[in-house]
């Protein structure tokens, strides 16, 4: 089940199978997919890079939002990283990603395995990835100095 590219959201980089790693809820959960893309910002003229759990009722895709538990926001924090990783050696490709292999990765967890990939089905990718690789480039020095926050704290408790 693909999460839909027609919302406020436009998904960028995904993760379709989410489903199967999403914590103690594995295999029972309407959080179907994660995604980073982009929404647009109280100043319409400002697109922002985003994060979203898509969650699926069984008949429609839902908008809403919602508290996260820990350990997807360690999912999330794992495909933003990945995802900026790609983003490092991105040029080195002409639609700053290879359509003939859109999945950039495959992380084990729980047994199972989150699938990083790009988000090749959105029907304005060549677009959308541009301005998302742009958003992360000029989000460089705050997210820069999350990263290592994190790192430090981190490192301070053994990982």
């Amino acid at each position: 089940m693909n999460s839909p590219a027609s919302l406020e959201h436009k998904p960028v980089v995904v993760s379709e199978n989410y489903e199967k790693v999403d914590g103690r809820m594995a295999g029972r959960t309407d959080a179907k997919a994660l995604s980073l893309g982009l929404t647009q910002g109280n100043d319409k003229c400002k697109t922002l890079a985003s994060a979203k759990v898509w969650r699926h009722t069984g008949v429609e895709w839902s908008c809403e939002s919602e508290e996260l538990p820990l350990h997807r926001v360690l999912d999330l924090s794992i495909l933003l990283l990945r995802s900026m990783a790609h983003f490092q050696e991105a040029y080195r490709y002409e639609h700053l990603y290879d359509p003939e292999q859109p999945v950039l990765d495959r992380l084990a967890l729980q047994g199972g395995a989150m699938t990083v990939a790009i988000a090749a089905d959105n029907e304005s990718i060549d677009e959308d990835i541009k301005l998302f690789s742009q958003a992360l480039s000029d989000d460089g020095e705050l997210l820069g100095e999350r990263l290592r926050t994190l790192a430090k704290l981190l490192q301070d408790m053994g990982y």
